[in-house]
């Protein structure tokens, strides 16, 4: 059996390697399409730096394509393995050597399983270690960005709002730091005390700002910043840095709505336990919820097309295609839908957790009943 079952995985990889070329290739090209005027905004870049930006940002960006379309992906190239070994009637010479069609399947569902095992590799490891280069615009400079501090909430509960900071020398301007600490009454903080300073630098990208403010006498920058103690009769303190969880690194991704879709699972738990508002803590949950049931739903999507597309007669090849194409986008709208409902009230309640794994519950079934009737 290991001929074949090489023979099967090879299709299957071959399959794999181009419905992967395809579709990503597809998503960039229609993207680029769309955005093409706004990679040419900056006259003063010349035409190696244009082309540069463009190859750096869907290149980067490939990593949330492949996370997007790797359900999908497998399916096509399973239906690419197996439309070939039908055409070429081979899967009639199988079962003429008495072997189940059953078992023909079994090095796609472990080479799917492997695969999956990628996607998520590149969901917890590689997708956060770039999060920051992600959430650029088509129309940013890399090096260049900045964005709006917005009263970001870090690990102790301190706020910290700026006007603006600079992704090139990690500096937040004109930075205000509200120190909180909890009160007796559950989900209610306090204000202890207010930094104050003209920037504040994070130099190793470690989360320790350095403070820095204009002396009055000199003119000159200084390194302290101004620390105000509430309903307190001292003077202000200087301090010379501020120790934070939240780094350069991190900002940028916590000034995007989207930025919760880029974070591994830890620091999804670890935003969590900070405590947030209603919709926010639904939208947490929903997305860890969604990163466990996520490879579950890729495999269940081959398991419920696998079955149809190991057929015997050439004929009926089509419409087996036809059918498993529609299955799995039916289980990948309801994927959609459900990740859209998660953080919504519905029946008076907010329930993130069912959400993710009905379409589990819902097509899980559906590929055992196949594989069950499944003519071998």
């Amino acid at each position: 059996m290991k001929i074949l079952d090489r023979y099967v995985a090879k299709n299957f990889l071959v399959g794999y390697a181009i419905a992967l070329c395809v579709l990503l290739g597809l998503r960039i090209i229609i993207d680029l399409f769309v955005k093409i005027d706004e990679f040419t905004e900056h006259v003063d870049l010349g035409t190696a730096a244009v082309l540069k930006n463009i190859l750096t940002f869907y290149g980067l960006n490939c990593t949330l394509y492949f996370r997007d379309f790797a359900g999908m992906i497998t399916v096509v190239a399973a239906s690419f393995s197996f439309g070939k070994m039908v055409r070429s009637n081979e899967l009639v010479a199988v079962m003429a050597s008495g072997v189940s069609l059953k078992r023909i399947i079994g090095p796609i569902v472990f080479l799917a399983m492997l695969l999956t095992g990628v996607m998520v590799v590149n969901q917890e490891l590689i997708i956060p270690q770039f999060a920051d280069k992600l959430v650029r615009s088509h129309d940013d400079v890399p090096g260049q960005e900045s964005y709006d501090v917005r009263f970001i909430s870090d690990g102790s509960g301190s706020l910290i709002c700026s006007q603006r900071f600079d992704v090139e020398t990690s500096t937040l301007h004109k930075p205000t730091i509200l120190l909180r600490r909890r009160t007796s009454r559950s989900g209610v903080w306090e204000v202890t005390a207010r930094i104050d300073a003209g920037k504040a630098v994070d130099r190793d990208r470690t989360g320790r700002w350095a403070l820095y403010s204009i002396d009055p006498d000199s003119g000159q920058w200084s390194p302290y910043g101004v620390r105000i103690e509430r309903d307190s009769q001292q003077e202000p303190q200087r301090v010379p840095s501020y120790q934070s969880d939240i780094t350069a690194k991190v900002i940028p991704i916590m000034c995007k709505s989207e930025q919760k879709t880029l974070l591994s699972l830890r620091q999804l738990n670890d935003l969590a336990a900070q405590g947030t508002q209603i919709r926010d803590q639904a939208q947490l949950y929903s997305q860890k919820h969604f990163r466990i049931t996520d490879p579950f739903i890729n495999l269940v999507m081959l398991m419920v097309s696998l079955p149809l597309l190991v057929c015997r007669d050439p004929k009926s090849m089509k419409s087996a295609v036809l059918i498993s194409f529609s299955l799995t986008g039916a289980c990948f709208i309801a994927t959609f839908v459900c990740k859209i409902l998660a953080t919504e009230v519905v029946f008076d309640k907010v329930m993130p957790e069912l959400w993710a794994w009905l379409p589990v519950f819902i097509f899980l079934p559906i590929a055992f009943i196949e594989l069950d009737s499944m003519k071998t």
